[in-house]
């Protein structure tokens, strides 16, 4: 008999919950989130030979669980927790939410959905993912200090700098700027003490872009062949595509993505609307794609965006038709760089 243990991960304990093809409960336990957990589920799930884990959430709270499982030897896949959460609330006897019918919700779930991910050990993908999450970090920080930075200036000097932040021209302005106040002196000095905070992350984010460069060329991917996908860009596709054999074909990877329109039909009116679903980190790095072909007339994004634009679509739907065309073609890279 097949044994279906769903497991609803925490930040301090596990629930799993065993059940047969039946959806008959075979058995339940709770652990810590310890150095021991993963002893601990395997004792306890000895006695079921045919088993199969499915952990809610296996890139989130539940990706060191998955991962210990798999280095285990043990079969692991990943339930969307929207997917287990529609089980749990379309059965009256688990309506309520509780660690326990979480976690039976979740094995119900990988029971009835023979599609689910299988979770694989982690690899250089996910190297580059964490890389180009740690840039996105530190470019996102450089912004908030630069903002702050900025609206100390404009109440030192007029105008403040009116072209983007820098390192050099802020220094140039504050040695032009004679305080005439303590108040004034005061801005002076928290301004400086951004400015340094500015530099120090103006040189992570230079080490940072070096970093993905290396690992980028050192991969070999052919990411880089596309106009408009730099290391960065081409970190996060490969970071947060994954293993590319999972999707089925490039309309499957464009859903996940949210590149694909979703229908919005009733009756005999038949439409489709700007998909909101899906990787919005991938998406966002599309778009930048998209963006970069479109600033430059030559590139062939651009031809394409204009020719749809003579079809008739407005501005936005060629955008959208330039981002899933952007899609079909970083899916075609990857499967390419898997072949080799």
């Amino acid at each position: 008999m097949q044994v279906i243990i769903g497991v609803d991960p925490h930040k301090a304990s596990h629930t799993a919950v065993a059940i047969g093809d039946d959806e008959h409960e075979l058995g339940r336990i709770r652990v810590r989130a310890t150095r021991a957990q993963t002893s601990q589920l395997l004792a306890w799930a000895e006695p079921f030979d045919r088993r199969l884990w499915a952990i809610e959430g296996a890139d989130g709270l539940g990706f060191l669980l998955t991962q210990q499982l798999i280095a285990a030897g043990e079969a692991v896949v990943d339930v969307p927790a929207t997917l287990a959460a529609r089980t749990r609330l379309l059965s009256s006897n688990r309506s309520h939410k509780n660690d326990p019918n979480d976690a039976t919700s979740v094995a119900i779930t990988a029971l009835r959905h023979a599609s689910l991910r299988r979770v694989q050990p982690v690899g250089d993908a996910e190297q580059l993912r964490l890389l180009a999450k740690r840039n996105d970090d530190i470019g996102r920080q450089r912004s908030r200090v630069a903002s702050r930075l900025h609206a100390l200036l404009v109440e030192l000097v007029p105008g403040g700098i009116r072209r983007e932040i820098y390192a050099t021209a802020v220094d140039e302005l504050l040695a032009r700027v004679t305080p005439t106040s303590a108040v004034e002196q005061l801005r002076v000095e928290l301004a400086r003490e951004l400015l340094d905070d500015l530099r120090r992350l103006d040189t992570q984010l230079r080490q940072s872009h070096q970093r993905l460069d290396r690992m980028i060329k050192a991969s070999t991917t052919s990411l880089t062949d596309l106009f408009g996908v730099g290391p960065v860009i081409a970190a996060t596709l490969i970071g947060h595509s994954g293993d590319i054999a999972r999707f089925r074909n490039r309309d499957h990877y464009a859903a996940y993505n949210g590149t694909a329109p979703v229908e919005y039909s009733s009756g005999g009116r038949i439409a489709h609307r700007l998909s909101r679903r899906g990787n919005r980190t991938l998406n966002a790095a599309i778009h930048m794609i998209a963006v970069t072909q479109l600033r430059h007339r030559h590139s062939a994004g651009r031809i394409y965006f204009e020719r749809k634009v003579a079809e008739g679509k407005t501005n936005k739907e060629a955008l959208r038709a330039l981002k899933r065309h952007v899609s079909n073609a970083v899916y075609r890279q990857l499967v390419l760089d898997a072949a080799r």
